[in-house]
C-alpha cells in the first residue's frame, strides 16, 4: 500500500492525478482496524487498485483527533453511526462524499466487499462528478453549521433532572446504563459521587435523588470491578464489555480508561475501592510506563492473532498451574466453567465476591500471584508506545489522587515523572503544547483542547499532591494559552487552536466520550485554577463554557458526565481547603479528611506561602495544624479538629 500522511502534499497529488482521496482512520489497539488491514490493505490486488484509483491517506485518530472529529461527524451524519476503522472518501477540498466504517474483503453480513465499494466510488468520481460535488457540498455545509445547542445557566434543578434521567437508563441488575455493549461510565460516576455527597433534605436525611445517585454509583463500580471487564490478576480495566453483565470484555486496555478509573475508585473511600485503585495504579506502572517516565496509550486486545488469548482460562489450565485443590477452588471463585464464558470453552476471570475471611484472602493472594506468574509466560499483547499528552494528564491526576488518598507516595512520584516528560518534551518554547511523543521525541502535531485541559488538570493535581508551585505556573500558562487560542465567541471552546491547520470545518464537540471532551476538561482545570489562585478570569471562563453546554446536558446527561461533575462542584463552591502546620499526625489527619470531601481543592504546607495564593496568610493556630475552608467566595474560621471538616 502507498499510504500518504494527512497534509497538503496528499491533496496536491490527488488533484494532479484527478483521483479522490480515501481517508482511513483508526488506532493501534483497534481490533477491526487490524482485521480490515489484513483482509484488504495487505491484499496485493486490493492495494494495487487503491493505489491506482485513489490517493490513500492513513490517520491515527489518537494523534490527529481534530481530523477524526470532523470526519466522524460526517460519517455519523451519512450513515447514522460511527466507529473505527473509519473509511471516508473526499474531494480535493477535503469535503466528504462517502463514509463508512469496516468493509469486509468479501460480501457478507449484508455488506458489500471493500473492492466493490472502491470500484463504485471510482466510477462515480469519473462519471457522475456533478452528483459527487452536490453530496460533498451538502456535507460541507452540515459540517460548517456544527451542532448549535441552546445555552443557559447550569442550576441545581438541572442536576436533579440529570440524576432522574440517569435513573431511567440505569440497569438495576448489572449496573451501568443501557444495554450491551457497556463502556465504563467513569465521568458520569464521578458526577454521581459528587452529587451523592451533597446535603440531604431539610430533616438531615438524604433526598431520594441522593440515595439513587449513591446506589447507581456503588452498584456500577462493584459490578465493573467484579466482572471480566476488570483484570482480576493484573489489575486494570478493558475498554468495554460486549455483554450487559460486564462478563466478556473487548480486551484492549486503554490508558485513558484506567487513568480515570484509578482516581474514581480511590475517591470512593471504601476497602474495595482502595484495592481496585491500587491494583490499577500498579498495572499502569508495570505495563504502560515508558522508559522516559510517561505512559503508553494502549495494550492490544489480541496476542498470537487471537483476541483475549492472553487473559482467558479453562478449568484444566487452572489445575495445571495451581494443582487440583487450589485449581478447583479458583475455578469456582473466578467463575471459570467447562462450558466457558468466552470462546472455545475458555472463560474470563470474574470475582463477584471478595473473600471476607483473612485465611481465604491470603489463599486468594497466593493463587493470583501464581496465576499472574504463569500468565507472564504467555505471548503478551502488543503495546502502542506513543505518549498522548491529554491521557498522560489524566494519568497524572489519577495517580496523584491514588497516591495521597491511599498513602502510596510511589504513585505521586510516578505522576511527577510523567509531568516532567510533558514539561520537557511536549511544552513548546512559546508555551504551547504538542500532542504526541514517542521514545522521548515529540511529534509535530499541535495539541488540541483536551490536551491543554487534561495536562493543566494534571499539573494542578501535582500542586495539591506535592505543594510544588512550579506546576501551578505551568498549568496557568497552558490555561492562558487555551483561553487566547481556543475560545469561541459564545464563551465555549473550539477543539483546535485558531492557528491550527484549517480543515473542512473547525471541530467543536462538548460531549464526553471515553475520555473528557476538551470543553469539560478545560472547565475542570479552570475551576481548580481559580480555587488555587483566586483569579476571576478562570472562574468566569468556566461558568461561560458550562452555560454553552447546558442544552446538551439537558438532552444527554450520559454524555456530559464530566461537565455535570464540574457543575456540581461549582454550585457547591467549590470547596477550597488550605491545611497548614508542622508535618505530623495532626496535619495528616486534617489533610486526609479534607481530601475525602468530594470535589474539594486541597493544598497542604508548613505555613503561609505566597507562591500558592490559597496558602497566602494561612498560619497554624496556637502552634497546631489548622484547616482553612472557603466555599463560594466565603471563608470560615480555621479548624483544628478533622471532625469539623464535615
Amino acid at each position: 500500500m502507498d499510504w500518504w500522511e494527512w497534509g497538503p502534499e496528499a491533496f496536491a497529488e490527488a488533484k494532479r492525478r484527478d483521483t479522490p482521496i480515501l481517508l482511513s482512520v483508526g488506532y493501534a489497539a483497534c481490533h477491526w482496524c487490524h482485521v480490515m488491514a489484513h483482509e484488504s490493505f495487505e491484499d496485493e490486488a486490493t492495494a494495487a487498485y487503491m493505489n491506482e484509483h485513489f490517493v490513500n491517506v492513513k490517520v491515527d485518530r489518537e494523534e490527529r483527533p481534530d481530523v477524526d472529529a470532523v470526519y466522524m461527524q460526517a460519517t455519523t451524519a451519512m450513515t447514522g453511526h460511527g466507529g473505527w476503522p473509519m473509511t471516508v472518501v473526499l474531494d480535493h477540498e477535503g469535503a466528504p462524499f462517502f463514509a463508512g466504517t469496516y468493509f469486509p474483503d468479501q460480501p457478507r453480513h449484508g455488506q458489500p466487499a471493500f473492492r466493490q465499494v472502491l470500484e463504485a466510488l471510482s466510477q462515480a468520481w469519473h462519471e457522475r462528478g456533478d452528483e459527487v460535488r452536490r453530496v460533498a457540498g451538502r456535507l460541507r455545509e452540515h459540517l460548517a453549521a456544527g451542532s448549535d445547542l441552546p445555552a443557559g445557566a447550569v442550576s441545581r434543578e438541572l442536576l436533579d433532572r440529570a440524576v432522574t434521567a440517569l435513573s431511567g437508563e440505569f440497569d438495576p441488575m448489572a449496573g451501568g446504563f443501557g444495554g450491551a455493549p457497556k463502556f465504563p461510565p467513569t465521568m458520569v460516576l464521578e458526577f454521581l459521587h459528587r452529587y451523592g455527597a451533597a446535603a440531604g433534605s431539610e430533616d438531615g436525611e438524604p433526598t431520594e435523588l441522593v440515595r439513587q445517585a449513591r446506589h447507581m454509583l456503588s452498584r456500577t463500580t462493584a459490578a465493573m470491578a467484579g466482572g471480566g471487564l476488570y483484570d482480576q490478576l493484573g489489575g486494570g480495566f478493558a475498554r468495554y464489555a460486549v455483554d450487559r453483565g460486564w462478563v466478556v470484555p473487548h480486551f484492549e486496555k486503554m490508558l485513558y480508561d484506567n487513568a480515570q478509573l484509578v482516581g474514581l475508585y480511590a475517591r470512593l473511600g471504601t476497602e474495595a475501592g482502595d484495592r481496585v485503585a491500587a491494583e490499577t495504579a500498579d498495572f499502569l506502572l508495570r505495563e504502560l510506563r515508558t522508559p522516559e517516565g510517561g505512559f503508553a496509550s494502549a495494550l492490544d486486545a489480541d496476542s498470537e492473532g487471537v483476541e483475549g488469548r492472553f487473559y482467558v482460562w479453562t478449568p484444566a489450565q487452572l489445575v495445571e498451574v495451581l494443582g487440583e485443590g487450589d485449581g478447583r477452588w479458583a475455578a469456582d471463585l473466578f467463575a471459570v466453567t467447562d462450558e466457558g464464558t468466552f470462546e472455545h470453552g475458555t472463560s474470563t476471570l470474574q470475582l463477584r465476591h471478595f473473600p471476607a475471611d483473612p485465611g481465604e484472602r491470603q489463599r486468594l493472594a497466593d493463587v493470583r500471584s501464581r496465576l499472574l506468574a504463569a500468565r507472564e509466560q504467555r505471548v503478551r499483547p502488543g503495546r502502542d508506545d506513543k505518549v498522548v499528552a491529554a491521557w498522560n494528564g489524566l494519568a497524572i491526576s489519577g495517580l496523584c489522587d491514588a497516591g495521597v488518598l491511599l498513602g502510596r507516595p510511589a504513585y505521586v512520584d510516578a505522576a511527577v515523572a510523567a509531568a516532567e516528560l510533558l514539561a520537557g518534551t511536549h511544552l513548546t518554547t512559546d508555551g504551547g503544547l504538542l500532542r504526541v511523543s514517542r521514545d522521548g521525541v515529540a511529534g509535530a502535531h499541535a495539541g488540541v483542547l483536551e490536551d491543554y485541559g487534561c495536562v493543566a488538570s494534571g499539573f494542578l493535581s501535582l500542586v495539591q499532591a506535592t505543594g510544588d508551585a512550579r506546576w501551578l505556573g505551568l498549568a496557568t500558562g497552558l490555561l492562558d494559552q487555551a483561553l487566547d487560542g481556543f475560545r469561541a465567541d459564545d464563551g465555549g471552546f473550539h477543539d483546535t487552536h485558531a492557528d491550527a491547520e484549517p480543515l473542512v470545518a473547525r471541530p467543536r464537540d462538548p460531549g464526553d466520550n471515553a475520555s473528557p471532551s476538551g470543553s469539560s476538561a478545560m472547565v475542570h482545570a479552570l475551576v481548580t485554577a481559580h480555587a488555587l489562585t483566586g483569579t476571576g478570569r478562570y472562574r468566569d471562563a468556566a461558568e461561560q463554557a458550562l452555560a454553552t453546554v447546558a442544552g446538551l446536558v439537558e438532552r444527554a446527561p450520559r454524555f456530559t458526565g464530566w461537565s455535570l461533575a464540574a457543575a456540581a462542584t461549582m454550585l457547591d463552591g467549590p470547596l477550597e481547603v488550605a491545611v497548614v502546620g508542622p508535618a505530623g499526625p495532626e496535619r495528616d489527619a486534617l489533610a486526609d479528611r479534607a481530601r475525602r470531601l468530594a470535589g474539594a481543592v486541597v493544598v497542604v504546607a508548613d505555613g503561609p506561602r505566597d507562591d500558592v495564593p490559597l496558602l497566602s496568610g494561612r498560619t497554624p493556630v496556637d502552634g497546631r495544624a489548622a484547616a482553612y475552608v472557603c466555599r463560594g467566595f466565603v471563608c470560615e474560621r480555621p479548624v483544628t479538629d478533622p471532625e469539623q471538616l464535615g
